[in-house]
């Protein structure tokens, strides 16, 4: 069921490979070595859920959404597929990873062909749906409720059925006020809408009065935009440096009228699309691509960087899997821990050791490692050791990391003198650098140092601060260390923190500590400014302390304002703290690199996060905004079809001290699908280079405490003035398709 009574094929008519999935195939379903089903599969006509056959009769649900799904593999890529199925068959294999836990869907083609067509098409169709704009697929999110609702599959819409459809989409109406809208809609007073009607009631469902409002005031040309009402608006409104020609161009991009795009008109609708594309989100479109400084020294970057990254859930009993690293390097993660213990048959393995989570081999992570590294950002990665093999295992480790990685390991410094610095993201590109444990200093390249075939070294700091909480253990306990893993530990070498005039006097630029979080943050707090000059010149990596036994994590801002480079999280927890870190790292390019501020950089700076002594660093700013209105928020409790949610607004900044504030709208009854607030709010801002500003949208509850509806974060410093529509992900980080907020922001001076 559609408003003008047609499929939308996303811009795909008669596409080959779109045809392909609308007439689908019958694939083999792999669960394990004895539960293989052959299932019929194919697109739906909306060209967005896909449909499969079940045997059971009692399942309902037998489709998913296209938008659902995270990636598409081709071959035996996932841990079933390599586990149920023999070699012969990896052309034949793909997996289908769904965002969130939903498990994989492994299966198998006929043959090589269909499984790359089937990989193929798929692909196209989730990128073209990807590319759609918040407004369209708010359209298409509508009527696909209007399909559900339509029960007969007649095309038509009853009063029962429009009933039903607006509480599928979070409207709370009284039966008079639907039958009124009914009423008004059912021109051939047949008792159902169908056709125009349907356009009919689509239309007075989706207006937006507070566009109307925006739109009025600045259409003074025979009741549209021309160039020069548009040019007024970017002007005052959006503090944009714009240029006629710039209004122009707006409206020979987004104006969906060829009549009033002849007459260089902007009418209401493309005005709307323009304020639902880049150009009129919240995000500063020039902060989307890479645009910072690539070339600076490694330590001068925050780096994206995950704990125990094997790990699925918990610390204590949870699986760990390859899997984990996928995820986490395809969110553009730049530093993955590696756990390392001795396993059987000669075989290293990955684990959290001393507890009773699952193991996986050391050689299946650096092969994972090695294929997903680099599909979203071609910044470099580093392999973070914990070392606690002997040395005839360290020796295989060394072994699968040089043969596995081949010319992407840095084995040696760059250049052919002993540097003084580390090499630049963009020296690094398609590198991969290992942390850990190192018998003599980097210098020994150059000075042809031989050393034994072995050493012993202090154990890892993160294993002698005993963090999973299990085992007590000596610290500073002694470890072998074999030299071809040695060898290949260049720009990162552990070393234990003694202090930060020890450091400045005594450790190389390439050595590095890591903190336990409760360390870390008594230093930030007593020893700002001297952490600051500290991570000047050398790296920090920050990690959750070993009470965090539930994958919880700490807050990263802290850590950030005194520029620690690796703040480690928890990436398999959906968190706070983890909308922040998505967030620090969403613009350049969402790379997993961020340049930090200048007085984070230069050695002259005495710039203290506590206490905000006058600096360049100190720069006031009013931030003003005002939460308006949001679109289409999802249900929260879909079992319970009469639910709606009561949204409310919290609008958070997060930063220095000094900056740190949370302030809140009202909660609305009953109304998710068109809510409005239009309330104002005011945040004193000191250093806008360090602040974060986060929206949270939750369901009030009187009586517990309120859900999680959606979240957006950025840096403030890529925050576009002006009206502007803001995305909301779920609390696993992802895209919520046809939701989001309308505000209007201004970051001013102050007086």
């Amino acid at each position: 069921m559609e408003p003008n009574g047609t499929a939308g094929k996303h811009g795909l008519e008669g596409d080959p490979d779109l045809q392909f999935l609308l007439v689908g195939g019958e694939l083999l379903k792999i669960r394990s070595s004895s539960w293989k089903r052959n299932r019929f599969y194919k697109l739906q006509e909306d060209c967005r859920t896909l449909w499969h056959e079940s045997k059971k009769t009692f399942r309902r649900n037998q489709t998913f959404s296209i938008d659902d799904i995270e990636s598409v593999r081709k071959g035996r890529q996932s841990e079933g597929l390599k586990k149920h199925t023999d070699s012969s068959v990896e052309e034949k294999c793909f997996s289908i990873i769904f965002k969130g836990h939903k498990k994989n869907l492994d299966l198998m083609a006929p043959n090589e062909e269909e499984a790359s067509r089937w990989v193929s098409s798929l692909e196209k169709v989730k990128k073209t749906i990807g590319n759609l704009n918040r407004q369209q697929k708010s359209e298409h999110w509508i009527i696909n409720c209007m399909r559900k609702a339509d029960k007969n599959e007649d095309n038509k819409m009853t009063l029962k059925e429009l009933k039903h459809f607006l509480r599928q989409i979070n409207v709370e109406v009284d039966d008079t006020y639907a039958e009124e809208i009914f009423k008004k809609c059912d021109k051939s007073n047949s008792g159902s809408l169908e056709g125009a009607e349907i356009r009919h009631f689509y239309d007075l469902l989706t207006h937006r009065e507070e566009i109307d409002v925006i739109y009025s005031n600045y259409a003074q040309t025979q009741g549209q935009m021309s160039v020069s009402d548009l040019l007024n608006f970017l002007l005052n409104e959006q503090r944009e440096q714009a240029t006629a020609e710039d209004a122009y161009k707006l409206i020979e991009k987004y104006e969906v009228d060829e009549t009033a795009k002849q007459k260089k008109h902007f009418t209401k609708d493309g005005f709307l699309m323009y304020l639902h594309n880049e150009e009129g989100s919240i995000l500063n479109p020039a902060h989307i691509p890479v645009y910072q400084d690539m070339s600076q020294p490694l330590n001068h970057y925050y780096i994206s960087s995950s704990h125990n990254t094997y790990l699925m859930e918990d610390q204590l009993k949870g699986p760990s899997s390859t899997e984990a690293y996928i995820k986490a390097l395809t969110k553009s993660c730049r530093c993955v821990e590696l756990d390392c213990w001795d396993g059987a048959n000669g075989e290293p393995v990955i684990y959290h050791g001393y507890t009773i989570t699952s193991k996986v081999l050391f050689s299946d992570v650096i092969k994972a490692i090695k294929d997903y590294a680099f599909k979203t950002s071609d910044y470099p990665v580093i392999l973070s050791l914990e070392n606690h093999c002997t040395v005839e295992q360290q020796k295989l480790m060394a072994h699968y990391l040089i043969s596995i990685l081949g010319d992407a390991l840095v084995t040696k410094p760059l250049g052919d003198t002993m540097p003084t610095n580390f090499p630049s993201p963009e020296e690094l590109k398609g590198k991969f650098l290992i942390k850990g444990k190192r018998l003599n200093k980097l210098d020994a390249f150059f000075h042809n140092n031989n050393i034994a075939e072995e050493g012993t070294v202090s154990e890892e700091d993160e294993a002698a601060d005993c963090e999973n909480g299990q085992k007590a253990k000596p610290k500073k306990s002694k470890i072998k260390l074999a030299k071809q893993l040695s060898d290949i530990v260049i720009y990162c070498k552990s070393v234990h923190f003694s202090g930060f005039e020890h450091a400045k006097d005594s450790q190389g630029f390439y050595e590095m500590s890591s903190f336990k979080e409760s360390k870390a943050f008594n230093l930030a707090e007593t020893s700002a400014t001297a952490y600051i000059h500290h991570n000047m010149d050398k790296l920090s990596r920050i990690y959750p302390a070993g009470s965090r036994t539930n994958s919880s994590n700490y807050n990263p801002v802290p850590m950030w304002n005194v520029g620690c480079q690796i703040v480690a999280l928890n990436f398999q927890t959906p968190s706070k703290e983890m909308h922040l870190n998505q967030g620090r790292f969403l613009p350049n390019g969402t790379c997993g690199y961020v340049l930090k501020p200048e007085f984070q950089r230069s050695l002259s700076s005495q710039f203290d996060p506590n206490t905000l002594a006058k600096g360049p660093w100190l720069k006031r700013k009013i931030f003003h905004i005002m939460v308006i209105s949001a679109q289409q928020l999802p249900k929260i409790n879909k079992d319970k079809h009469k639910s709606i949610v009561d949204p409310l607004v919290r609008v958070e900044i997060y930063g220095v001290p000094a900056d740190n504030a949370s302030k809140e709208t009202h909660y609305i009854d009953n109304n998710g699908f068109n809510p409005m607030w239009n309330e104002s709010f005011q945040f004193n801002i000191h250093v806008p280079e360090l602040a974060m500003l986060r929206f949270v949208v939750e369901d009030y509850d009187s009586t517990s405490q309120n859900d999680l509806i959606g979240h957006y974060c950025l840096p403030v410093t890529s925050v576009q003035n002006g009206y502007r529509h803001v995305p909301l992900l779920t609390k696993r980080g992802d895209v919520i398709c046809s939701a989001g907020l309308f505000v209007h922001l201004m970051l001013m001076d102050a007086q």
